[in-house]
């Protein structure tokens, strides 16, 4: 399985307000490395179970529960538990929704990589 993701609501359909993504990943899924931008993310656990870094801190949430990654703060998230995990992922202002459409080549917002992945960062220890 790899990731699938859904985009319940577009930019566009918002005003350049905020998007929704239904996403579902793996089991040992890896995630993204070590990362900040320019807009908020919020990521609210439907099913499973997803590690996050916000800052320094390392956080798990299952579902149910939701974590909050302000504008400009480095995270990133995994899934290290044995089973898929499926979250939302809502962004303010939108247009990071364009990053799961491969038909839309309109510019996405800028995102700057500062570090490893979770799985690696665990590694280094």
């Amino acid at each position: 399985m790899s990731l699938r993701s859904t985009i319940l609501l577009r930019t566009d359909d918002s005003e350049d307000a905020v998007s929704v993504v239904e996403i579902t990943v793996p089991a040992g899924w890896e995630g993204p490395p070590l990362h900040h931008h320019a807009f908020d993310e919020a990521f609210y656990v439907l099913d499973g179970e997803l590690t996050f870094q916000v800052g320094e801190e390392l956080l798990t949430r299952r579902a149910g529960e939701l974590i909050f990654a302000p504008r400009d703060r480095v995270h990133t998230l995994t899934n290290l538990s044995d089973r898929a995990a499926h979250y939302l992922l809502i962004c303010t202002p939108g247009g990071f929704e364009r990053r799961f459409d491969p038909d839309d080549d309109r510019p996405r917002p800028a995102v700057h990589t500062v570090g490893p992945t979770i799985p690696e960062r665990l590694a280094e220890r």
